[in-house]
């Protein structure tokens, strides 16, 4: 067989294995609206802009989360995001809502859901401080860190500041796998929640009056069959 030959057959044989690995993607996000989200916690600002998602800190606000109105449980999540070196993010999966008022135990601790509600469970970290814990798995209102990237040295310099950066989060049971720009980050197994919505998240700042933002988009998932 000749080298042209071969590159050919190679070429075909690799191609069913990545066209099925494009295939089942579904948009989360249009572009153009963000029709599918609502928004809960505190008053972040959330607004559409050149195709992405943008998310705007307010001061004297609790963390904001723009929800999925649909729940998931094993996929692919994928999407890219840009942020203010001084603001804090992250994007929740398989999480849960605890409605104002309302009080709900998780993982043996109890949640209360204060002035609008209190978003927990299975964070995908967003940091863009100095310490570079992009990637890692965080349990936001309940457990604290499930994994951070103090290990992962590859992984903390694959975050690249100012830039667009890619996000691949991987739930399969109880495999909770992240990926930044391509790099392994972060590899949990943990099986509190098995299902729950997808939430953008603009953290806290105080009293800080300065608006900061954090921007995403190309968010697409791909549901698997449950394990």
């Amino acid at each position: 067989m000749s080298i042209r030959s071969l590159s050919l057959a190679l070429i075909l044989a690799t191609a069913p294995a990545a066209l099925a690995d494009e295939a089942g993607f579904t948009p989360l996000f249009n572009g153009k609206s963000l029709d599918g989200w609502e928004q809960r916690g505190g008053k972040a600002k959330y607004r559409v802009e050149d195709g992405a998602v943008v998310g705007t800190s307010v001061p004297n606000t609790p963390n904001s989360f723009l929800c999925t109105q649909k729940e998931y449980g094993d996929f692919i999540l994928e999407f890219e995001f840009k942020v203010n070196p001084a603001l804090n993010s992250g994007v929740q999966f398989r999480s849960q809502f605890a409605p104002e008022g309302k009080t709900v135990e998780s993982a043996g601790k109890k949640i209360k859901g204060g002035p609008g509600g209190r978003v927990f469970g299975y964070q995908a970290e967003i940091d863009p401080s100095p310490r570079s814990y992009t990637g890692g798995i965080y349990d936001e209102g309940r457990r604290g860190w499930l994994q951070d990237l103090s290990k992962n040295e590859a992984a903390r310099k694959a975050f690249k500041p100012g830039e667009w950066n890619r996000y691949r989060i991987e739930c399969r049971g109880d495999s909770l796998k992240t990926f930044l720009n391509g790099v392994p980050a972060a590899d949990v197994k943990d099986s509190v929640n098995p299902k729950g919505f997808i939430a953008l998240q603009v953290h806290g700042v105080g009293k800080k009056e300065e608006p900061l933002e954090v921007r995403w988009r190309n968010i697409r998932i791909k549901e698997l069959a449950a394990k």
